[in-house]
């Protein structure tokens, strides 16, 4: 991690600016495929980052954790500071796989009105997350338990499976990733990515009526320079 986030412990930082609500609702009704692109095609956590059940989908503002390994002190901590809405994005200091979260700080977190979690660390208790409808994105799944012992902090900005995360910025997750929209630009992302939507759902109109990307694209010209040959 950044030397200038991995040294700062010991912080809660409270009062943070969220993105706009109305703008997490229309971004929440889009893709993560979609968003990316929109957005530039930046934004997207490593893929390792994946649902620890199938279907789960959240959206949300970010309250951020950087956790210390094996430890998920922090956690507990962050769930003070979760409003109707938030989803947490739990960092750590180096990488870990120990089962940082499960069914009892999701119950915790679900009671504040949380949305999900997005850690770059390990999850158990899987089937009782899905029993309670709570959305998970982790590295890894792990039965591994931790400790209560060393500071980490909470909403600073960390880096999470390789993208920065900022406290109030926009987290989107579906089968496809994980996205994160800073809250400064929301606003024009939601914008550019319902037009990348719309656009989207005029070409598989034509798609299904039987055309080919090849002559929609007018591809052929191009391949046909590049020497592509066909033979019967």
């Amino acid at each position: 991690m950044n030397e200038s986030l991995n040294n700062r412990l010991g912080i809660v930082k409270r009062g943070i600016v969220r993105a706009d609500s109305a703008v997490v609702a229309q971004l929440a009704q889009l893709s993560v495929a979609t968003v990316h692109e929109a957005m530039g095609r930046v934004g997207l956590m490593q893929p390792y980052m994946r649902p620890v059940w199938q279907g789960a989908r959240m959206c949300g503002t970010a309250i951020t954790v950087l956790l210390q390994p094996g430890d998920n002190w922090m956690l507990h901590v962050a769930a003070e500071q979760i409003q109707p809405g938030d989803v947490v994005v739990a960092a750590c200091t180096t990488i870990n796989t120990d089962g940082f979260f499960g069914d009892l700080l999701a119950t915790s977190f679900k009671a504040r009105g949380a949305n999900g979690l997005v850690i770059d660390g390990g999850t158990r208790d899987v089937d009782d997350l899905r029993a309670m409808g709570f959305p998970v994105f982790s590295r890894a799944i792990s039965a591994k338990g931790t400790v209560k012992a060393t500071l980490g902090s909470v909403n600073i900005p960390v880096l999470c499976a390789g993208a920065l995360v900022e406290p109030g910025d926009v987290v989107l997750a579906d089968s496809d990733g994980v996205v994160v929209v800073p809250a400064s630009r929301a606003a024009d992302v939601a914008h550019a990515a319902k037009a990348r939507e719309d656009n989207e759902a005029a070409k598989r109109a034509v798609f299904a009526s039987g055309v080919l990307g090849l002559d929609y694209y007018k591809m052929r010209p191009g391949l046909e320079h590049a020497g592509l040959v066909y033979l019967d």
